[in-house]
């Protein structure tokens, strides 16, 4: 596996020094395939993540979302139930899928409708990283409020 420096990106940067962190967590992610899933962008801070997991009760699922890692568990209750199966399709075993969240993105939402978990993700920026405006006021400075030339020494 090649090796990426990153060190070009530090120079310039302030505050990616996370990111070949979250680049080799993506890469040594063991992927099975399974459930398959959907990611979405809705509108510019709207995400919708849609698994597949036919068979599993709203019971059977974990969602649990702790520093920008969302993480979906499924686990039957084998036990319960008690059929013999002629031929099984529907994939009916445990499951562990992660997604690597930026920062501010939340989880707002989950629903598992027809065998599809629907999990609703939206960036909110606090309101002092938003974009203000600053209005020019129109009062008069003063002579004392005004800023004055640096005298010669």
């Amino acid at each position: 596996m090649a090796t990426l420096d990153f060190s070009p990106l530090y120079r310039s940067s302030i505050g990616f020094d996370q990111l070949p962190t979250l680049l080799a967590h993506a890469l040594q992610r063991d992927e099975t395939g399974f459930p398959p899933y959907n990611i979405e962008k809705l509108t510019e801070d709207q995400y919708r993540i849609t698994l597949a997991v036919a068979g599993f009760a709203p019971d059977d699922i974990e969602i649990v979302c702790e520093q920008n890692l969302l993480t979906v568990r499924g686990r039957t209750k084998e036990g319960e139930r008690a059929s013999t199966y002629l031929h099984r399709g529907i994939a009916a075993r445990a499951f562990e899928r992660q997604f690597d969240l930026a920062e501010y993105v939340e989880v707002t939402d989950a629903s598992l409708t027809n065998g599809l978990l629907e999990i609703a993700l939206k960036r909110e920026l606090p309101e002092a990283l938003k974009p203000r405006s600053i209005p020019i006021g129109s009062r008069k400075m003063t002579d004392a409020s005004r800023p004055t030339a640096l005298s010669a020494a």
